[in-house]
C-alpha cells in the first residue's frame, strides 16, 4: 500500500469521526429542545387547568352579573363643639362596640365655666331669699299704710279731719305701694337670674357630656384623623369607622338587565380573593335613574354607557360570624337571580368559609 492510499484512508476515517461528532451534537440539541417543549407544554397545561378551576362561573339564563368592590358604610365621628383632644382611645383596625368611647375632649375650660356659673346661681338664690324677706316687710308696711289711709279717708268724708291731713296718709300709702312693687320686681329679677344660670349650667353640662366621643354602632376603626393635643373646630372629624353590619357591593347594570332585578332578589358575591366561597347576599337598592358608568370601570367603552346602580347587601349574620375577615375594597363579581323560578347552578351555591373559623384571624 502506498503512502497516498494511507493518506486517503486516514482522511476518510477522520471525516467519519467528524460526522459522528456532528450527529451527536445534533441529537443532544434535539433532546434539549424536546425537554424545553415538554416543560412549556406542562406549564401551559397547568396554567389552563388552574384557569379552568378558578375561572368565573358561567352565567346561565335567568341570572345577571357585574363586577364591583366590597364597600361598607363609613361614619365620621366628629366633635360637637370646638376644643382640644385630650385622649384618643383607639387605633386603626380596632373593633369598637356601640356606645364605646373612642376619644375624649379637654374640658378644663368648661369645668371652670361650670363652677363660675354655679357660683352665680348660688349668689342669685341668696339674693332672692333676702329680697323676698324685704318684699314681705314692704307688703306688711303697705297693708298698715292702706289701713290708715282708709280710716282717715272715712274721717275726711265725715269732715272730722281736713284734706291736708288726708294727703299725708295718701302719700304714705302710695309710697309703700311703690316700695312693695320695687321689692317684688327685685325678687322677679333674682328668679330670672337664677333661671338663666341654671340654663347655662345645663348647657355646659351638655357640653361636658359630649366630651366623650362614642361609636354609634359596632364597627372597625378605618382612619385616625387627629391626634391628642390637636385643637379642632366644631364638627372636626376625629376618627372614621366602618359599619361591619352594613357591607355591600355596588355594581352597574344596563337598562335591560336592571329592569329584571327586583328589590330583595337573591344574590351571590364571589370575591376574586376567594372564588371558592360564593357568599349569600340580597339586592337592597336599585337606582331610579340611569347614570354614566363611573371612572372606576376599566374600559372607556363601558364608561360611556348609561347604567343603573345596584346595591347587593351581604347578610349581616354572616358578616358577624366572620367579622375578623371582613374587609372593604376587595374586588369581585355579584350574581343576581333575576328569575326566581330558576335554581342556582352548583358553582354558585352559597357556601360559608367555615375553614376560616379553624384558624386564628391573624394567621
Amino acid at each position: 500500500m502506498s503512502i497516498l492510499d494511507i493518506n486517503i484512508i486516514f482522511r476518510h476515517n477522520r471525516h467519519e469521526r467528524q460526522e459522528d461528532s456532528n450527529l451527536s451534537v445534533r441529537i443532544t440539541s434535539m433532546r434539549k429542545r424536546l425537554i424545553m417543549v415538554s416543560i412549556g407544554v406542562a406549564v401551559i397545561t397547568g396554567a389552563l387547568y388552574a384557569w379552568y378551576q378558578l375561572r368565573p362561573p358561567g352565567i346561565p339564563p335567568g341570572f345577571v352579573s357585574s363586577n364591583g368592590r366590597i364597600e361598607a358604610t363609613e361614619i365620621d365621628i366628629a366633635t360637637k363643639y370646638a376644643g382640644r383632644i385630650d385622649a384618643l382611645l383607639v387605633r386603626e383596625g380596632d373593633i369598637v362596640d356601640a356606645g364605646q368611647v373612642v376619644a375624649r375632649m379637654d374640658t378644663s375650660e368648661l369645668l371652670a365655666q361650670l363652677h363660675e356659673t354655679e357660683a352665680q346661681e348660688q349668689q342669685a338664690d341668696e339674693s332672692r331669699k333676702s329680697d323676698e324677706k324685704l318684699a314681705e316687710v314692704s307688703a306688711t308696711e303697705f297693708e298698715f299704710a292702706l289701713r290708715d289711709y282708709k280710716r282717715y279717708l272715712n274721717l275726711s268724708e265725715q269732715n272730722v279731719i281736713g284734706a291736708q291731713e288726708l294727703d299725708k296718709y295718701t302719700t304714705k300709702m302710695e309710697s309703700e305701694r311703690s316700695n312693695l312693687a320695687a321689692a317684688r320686681a327685685k325678687v322677679a329679677a333674682d328668679v330670672r337670674v337664677i333661671a338663666a344660670a341654671r340654663a347655662a349650667i345645663e348647657r355646659i353640662q351638655t357640653q361636658l357630656n359630649d366630651r366623650d366621643l362614642k361609636a354609634p354602632v359596632r364597627a372597625r376603626v378605618l382612619y385616625k384623623l387627629a391626634e391628642p393635643g390637636e385643637v379642632l373646630p366644631s364638627g372636626g372629624n376625629v376618627v372614621t369607622i366602618i359599619d361591619l353590619t352594613d357591607v355591600y357591593m355596588t355594581i352597574f347594570l344596563p337598562e335591560l338587565e336592571a329592569g329584571k332585578v327586583a328589590i330583595g332578589a337573591d344574590a351571590r358575591v364571589v370575591l376574586d380573593a376567594a372564588p371558592q366561597w360564593p357568599l349569600a347576599a340580597q339586592v337592597s337598592y336599585v337606582a331610579a335613574k340611569a347614570q354614566f358608568t363611573p371612572k372606576s370601570v376599566e374600559t372607556k367603552v363601558e364608561r360611556e354607557k348609561l347604567t343603573f346602580r345596584v346595591k347587593v347587601q351581604l347578610d349581616p349574620k354572616l358578616l358577624r360570624r366572620y367579622e375578623p375577615w371582613v374587609k372593604v375594597g376587595l374586588p369581585g363579581v355579584a350574581y343576581i337571580r333575576a328569575d326566581s323560578n330558576v335554581e342556582w347552578p352548583p358553582q354558585l351555591q352559597a357556601r360559608e368559609p367555615t375553614e376560616l373559623l379553624e384558624v386564628a384571624p391573624h394567621q
